[in-house]
């Protein structure tokens, strides 16, 4: 598959950004169909939930080329027209999610350090009631949601960080694919971020092992 062809940035560019309940953007399709099965076969094995820098997992030249090109000029300047905002200089990171326990979903908001955060999902189908991520109006109700977002195979949900950019879902356990693009602040942040993800990353197949052992 050539270059800059997996991702449809023309859909993207055509969709209607939304302010209600805050700035976003959801974009079924935005992974090309096409693209989605090279994908899915590449994508790292992750069998453990939390998130986990991509630098930190080995995927297959698939899914590499696709993580390239959500890091690519065309890419940014296609978000800095919809946000209206500025992104050139500013770092990104790419982070993964393969399973989802209990505890996540929780109602949060991403950190001040963030600028844009984007989700594509690349689950096949979704039928559960949960893991279906929800946009709120408020830090207390997961039901008071504006729109809620199954996390189905190429969809794109991208939001403005903001200290009222309320989400999360209802529980659910098993394998929930997510990949997670953030523009961030500074660099300090991206080295930051990065420290504390993998050493995240580390602390878990350490444990993992720990038990395995028993």
């Amino acid at each position: 598959m050539q270059a800059s062809s997996r991702l449809d940035l023309e859909r993207f560019a055509a969709t209607p950004l939304i302010r209600d309940p805050f700035d976003h953007v959801i974009v079924p399709g935005f992974v090309r169909e096409a693209a989605c099965g090279e994908i899915d076969s590449d994508f790292p094995t992750i069998e453990s939930g939390g998130s986990y820098p991509a630098a930190s997992l080995s995927g297959g030249p698939g899914f590499d080329a696709f993580l390239g090109e959500l890091e690519s000029e065309p890419m940014r300047q296609a978000v800095e027209a919809k946000f209206d905002i500025a992104l050139a200089g500013r770092p990104t990171m790419i982070t993964l999610r393969g399973q989802s326990r209990a505890k996540d979903g929780r109602i949060h908001t991403d950190s001040a350090s963030k600028l844009i955060t984007a989700l594509i999902y690349m689950n096949p189908t979704w039928e559960a009631d949960g893991g279906r991520l929800r946009l709120l109006r408020d830090s207390e109700d997961i039901e008071n949601y504006a729109t809620e977002v199954p996390p189905a195979r190429g969809t794109l949900l991208m939001f403005r960080c903001t200290p009222n950019a309320y989400h999360g879902h209802k529980p659910f356990v098993g394998e929930r694919r997510s990949v997670q693009l953030n523009w961030l602040t500074s660099s300090a942040v991206l080295k930051r971020e990065l420290t504390r993800h993998g050493l995240s990353a580390w602390t878990k197949r350490i444990f993992k092992g720990a038990a395995a052992g028993r």
